[in-house]
C-alpha cells in the first residue's frame, strides 16, 4: 500500500496523489507498487528488497542522488497473555523532492506521523523530518523499556508467590526483547552518528540540536537496556534457584509424611497375618498391644522429624 502525506497548515494530512514535497509512505508492497516505486522513484530494487527483509540491520549509504537509511524501530506484539517486543526495520529513502519510507508492516512510530500524533512535521523539510523520525524512534525505544522494566516487576511479584514454571518463561521472553533493542539500539546510535558528518544528509544548523537529542536519547536508552538485562538475568537465575528449592522443600515433607505413614503399615503387618501365640511376637493375640505401638512409634519419628525441621 502507497499513502501520500503533506503538511498542510502546518498539520500533516493524507493526500490522494502525489506532490512534490509529500511524504511517500509505502506498506508491504505487492509487485505492481514495486515496479512503480522503480519507474516513478528510480529507486533502486535493492533498497526495497532491504527494507523488507526483517533481519536488515541499521545503517545507510548514498548513491545517485538518493539516500538510504536503515533503522529499526522498536514494535510489541501480544502473545495471549504474554507481551512480546521484538524490532523492525524501516527503510528511509531522501530523494531530491521526497522522503519516501518503506516498510513490511506499518509500525507504531510511522503511525504516529500519519495520524499526527507528532506536531510540527514539515514534510518539505527533508533533513528535519528524517531526523524527527529517528527521534520518534528513539523515544519509543525508552517507552517500551519503561514498560518491559514495570511488567517484569509484576512478573516478579507473581513469582514470590508461585512455583509454576508461566512466569519464568515470560521472564524469558522478556530478557530475549532485551537483547532484540540492544543490538538494534546499538546499530542506530551507529547510523546516526555517520549522519552527524554531514556526508550522507545536508545538516542545517536548526538541525544539530535535534541530532544531539536524538544521540543522547539513543545512548539512554542503551544504558537502560543493558541495566534491564543485567537485572533480569540476576531475577531469573535467583528465582529459579528459589523455585528449585521450594521443590526439595515441598519433597522433604512428602518423604517424612511418607516414612510416618510406613509404620502403622509396618507394624500392623507383622500382627495382621493368621499366627498363632507360638511365633515368638509378644501379645500375638492381642491387638491392643500393636496398636500402642503404632501410636508410640509413630508420634517418636514424628517428634524426630520435627526437630529435623523435616516438616
Amino acid at each position: 500500500m502507497i499513502s501520500f502525506f503533506k503538511t498542510i497548515n502546518n498539520c500533516i494530512c493524507r493526500i490522494e496523489e502525489y506532490e512534490p514535497g509529500c511524504w511517500v509512505n509505502v506498506i508491504a508492497p505487492d509487485s505492481s507498487e514495486i515496479e512503480l516505486l522503480k519507474t516513478q522513484f528510480q529507486i533502486e530494487s535493492e533498497y526495497i528488497l532491504s527494507s523488507l527483509d526483517e533481519e536488515e540491520s541499521s545503517h545507510i549509504e548514498s548513491e545517485d542522488g538518493h539516500t538510504f537509511i536503515i533503522f529499526d524501530v522498536p514494535c510489541v506484539d501480544n502473545d495471549e497473555d504474554n507481551l512480546v517486543y521484538n524490532t523492525m526495520p524501516v527503510g528511509v529513502i531522501v530523494t531530491a523532492d521526497n522522503v519516501i519510507t518503506i516498510t513490511r508492516t506499518d509500525n507504531p512510530v510511522l503511525m504516529d506521523f500519519s495520524e499526527g500524533v507528532v506536531k510540527n512535521v514539515q514534510t518539505a523539510h527533508k533533513t528535519r523530518f528524517v531526523l524527527m523520525m529517528l527521534f520518534r524512534m528513539a523515544t519509543r525505544f525508552l517507552q517500551y523499556l519503561k514498560q518491559i522494566d514495570r511488567y517484569s516487576s509484576n512478573l516478579e511479584t507473581k513469582l514470590r508467590r508461585s512455583m509454576k514454571n508461566k512466569e519464568l518463561v515470560q521472564l524469558l521472553d522478556l530478557e530475549k526483547s532485551l537483547v532484540y533493542f540492544q543490538t538494534s539500539l546499538k546499530g542506530n546510535e551507529m547510523t546516526v552518528s555517520k549522519i552527524t558528518r554531514g556526508r550522507y544528509i545536508k545538516l542545517y544548523e536548526d538541525d544539530q540540536d535535534l541530532l544531539d537529542d536524538v544521540l543522547i536519547e539513543l545512548k539512554q536508552a542503551i544504558e537502560m537496556s543493558n541495566i534491564y538485562s543485567s537485572i533480569l538475568s540476576g531475577t531469573m537465575d535467583a528465582f529459579a534457584s528459589v523455585i528449585s528449592n521450594n521443590l526439595n522443600i515441598v519433597m522433604k515433607v512428602l518423604t517424612s509424611i511418607t516414612i510416618l505413614m510406613a509404620i502403622p503399615t509396618m507394624i500392623f503387618s507383622f500382627y495382621g497375618m493368621n499366627i498363632g501365640s507360638n511365633t515368638g511376637l509378644p501379645f500375638a493375640t492381642n491387638l491392643i498391644f500393636p496398636s500402642i505401638i503404632t501410636v508410640v512409634a509413630t508420634l517418636a519419628v514424628g517428634i524426630i522429624l520435627y526437630k529435623k525441621n523435616m516438616l
